[in-house]
């Protein structure tokens, strides 16, 4: 009985050998199927277009262990992620143009009260990272600079109408024409 415990596990050794052997073994087959797949690839030339082939690397002065993620980002338009703090920020300095995509001034009013909202819950938080410094907006002060914005839009549109329209008749009025280089009529 001594005898059969020690084969067993003097055959359980030898498994567990094999049995790291054909891992490691499988691990080298599949290194060699990627650098073969890679190297058909290259000859196909699948590889010669890529964005940015040729050109030299544009790396930063000093070494930044977040490079990646941070291209990544910029590269993605990836938004959201930033603390409370400085996502608001970037709001606040975007929101006249997003109030100015509104059509009604109970739209400016519900969007200027939700960014309020979130102002103040950031504020309440205390989640750590950088203070939340971004003022409340009076909706109704941005209602009014709201619509003094529209207003003047529209004039602007107005005036260049009028301007285009006023090229368009000059430039009519040159190529007509003078009565004195007409053709008889017969």
């Amino acid at each position: 009985m001594g005898d059969r415990i020690d084969r067993s596990g003097i055959e359980d050794e030898r498994d567990q050998r094999t049995g790291r052997n054909a891992a490691s073994e499988r691990i080298r087959n599949q290194t060699r199927w990627v650098d073969l797949q890679v190297q058909e690839a290259m000859r196909r030339g699948e590889f010669d277009d890529l964005p940015g082939a040729g050109k030299p690397l544009d790396l930063p002065d000093k070494h930044d262990p977040d490079w990646w993620v941070k291209r990544l980002i910029e590269r993605e338009k990836i938004t959201g992620i930033a603390p409370a703090a400085i996502g608001l920020r970037k709001e606040d300095a975007e929101l006249d143009a997003v109030l100015d995509r509104e059509a009604s001034a109970d739209g400016v009013r519900r969007v200027v009260t939700d960014f309020n909202a979130r102002v103040v819950d950031a504020r309440r938080q205390l989640t750590g990272g950088p203070p939340v410094v971004t003022p409340t907006r009076d909706v109704e002060a941005e209602v009014e600079a709201w619509q003094q914005r529209r207003t003047a839009r529209r004039e602007a549109a107005r005036a260049a109408a009028a301007e285009a329209a006023e090229d368009q008749s000059r430039d009519a009025r040159r190529d007509r024409p003078h009565r004195w280089l007409r053709w008889p009529r017969r």
